[in-house]
């Protein structure tokens, strides 16, 4: 298992390579720049400016100074918060990004599997009608979109819950925006594990577990469960990078105090070492959860073996 852990990372560096340099590039040659705002600077403080953060040199001279300072940890300074450094202000957000993602992943992965299997379990039947009706709503409106609904109707209308805001660490500011990001994830995870639990529960090995007189719970609970989870945990990892990317429009809608807030503005105001640091810090979160869940899937199935 180490051994095989050790060719994915090492399999993983080209990519991130390839990542960087495609990220780096689009930024550098798309119109405008960080200093390009709506009053012209005098060309003494621009050029004096391009200077200081090295945008004066050639491009490809650009690129090799910043994956240099990359290799050794430094992530720039940013070109919009003149006293923060990329680094400073991704550990600034990055807390709260990490637990909003996670606090709705895990909720999404727990009532998808469940609403999934009770779907499976009353295949063509009332529960499995209703499951299917409230899935298809989580998929099909975006998150902006439900973002919205949410805070006009329980946020000003209702008034159960804070529009907005992240005051005195309140759980309260977290319903929505968790409940925003928890209906896609839920609905992706119930339409793989119905799927698949179906498909399990059609298997000769389950109806011969029926036919020894085994109980439909204790069915699930030993011989269906594992099975039909493999589908589900194929799609774990892309969907935690979903919804950790998907939180960025969120926490902006909700005004939280998370990545997001930095990365968009920085991406309107072309603040090219935040785009890329919160570009990199994504990247490499998505590759370790993808390792994880690599080895996850390699301890459900025994067919699967890595050496």
């Amino acid at each position: 298992m180490f051994g095989y852990v050790s060719r994915r990372v090492l399999s993983a560096i080209p990519i991130a390579l390839i990542a960087v340099t495609a990220c780096f590039f689009i930024l550098r040659l798309a119109p405008g720049g960080p200093f390009d705002g709506e009053r012209a600077l005098p060309p003494a403080t621009l050029a004096n400016l391009r200077a200081h953060y090295n945008l004066d040199l050639p491009l490809i001279q650009q690129y090799l100074l910043y994956v240099w300072r990359l290799l050794h940890g430094d992530f720039g300074p940013s070109m919009v918060y003149n006293d923060f450094t990329v680094a400073q202000m991704l550990w600034i957000g990055l807390p709260f990004t990490l637990m909003l993602g996670f606090t709705a992943f895990v909720i999404g992965t727990i009532v998808g599997l469940v609403a999934g299997a009770l779907s499976a379990v009353n295949q063509n039947k009332w529960p499995d009608y209703v499951l299917v009706m409230l899935v298809m709503v989580g998929l099909v409106v975006p998150n902006f979109l439900m973002a919205a609904i949410l805070q006009l109707v329980f946020g000003v209308y209702l008034n159960w819950f804070p529009a907005g805001g992240w005051q005195n660490g309140s759980l309260a500011h977290l319903v929505l925006p968790v409940t925003v990001l928890v209906l896609p994830h839920a609905g992706r995870t119930a339409r793989l594990m119905r799927g698949s639990m179906i498909e399990v529960l059609g298997t000769n090995y389950i109806r011969t577990a029926k036919a020894k007189g085994l109980g439909q719970r204790l069915i699930l609970a030993r011989h269906a469960i594992k099975p039909a989870l493999l589908p589900v945990v194929s799609y774990l990892g892309p969907g935690l990078s979903y919804l950790l990317t998907g939180s960025l429009i969120v926490e902006q809608v909700f005004a939280l105090p998370g990545i997001g807030k930095y990365f968009i503005s920085a991406a309107l105001n072309r603040d090219y070492g935040l785009v890329l640091g919160t570009t990199i810090l994504y990247m490499v979160i998505i590759l370790a959860v993808n390792l994880l869940v690599d080895i996850l899937y390699a301890w459900l199935d025994p067919k699967v073996r890595y050496h």
